[in-house]
């Protein structure tokens, strides 16, 4: 998940918001008309991207989006202290059906 340069646009972030601003965002870029969506999130906001990922695809978008990869592993991060700690990443790659 570690980027060098800018965050494409067609990326969402997901961190410590509500679960619904991620749903808004997925939706958002969906229906502007982009082919395929990637849902990132690591450590304790994994579970808000998959919620992400099945409030989409269950509730908003039902039959119209399809769960093209999902990538999981792991990164390593420094803390202020200079600890470094192994945090989970996931990566879900959505589009919608054609």
């Amino acid at each position: 998940m570690a980027q060098s340069g800018p965050i494409s646009s067609n990326v969402v972030l997901v961190g410590k918001k509500p679960v619904m601003n991620y749903v808004l965002a997925t939706l958002t870029l969906l229906n502007q008309g982009v082919d395929e969506v990637v849902i990132k999130a690591r450590g304790r906001a994994i579970s808000k991207a998959v919620d992400t990922v099945e409030i989409v695809r269950s509730r908003f978008l039902p039959d119209r989006i399809l769960v093209k990869d999902i990538k999981v592993g792991s990164q390593v991060v420094t803390a202020q202290n200079g600890r470094q700690t192994r945090v989970s990443t996931i990566e879900i790659v959505i589009s919608a059906k054609k």
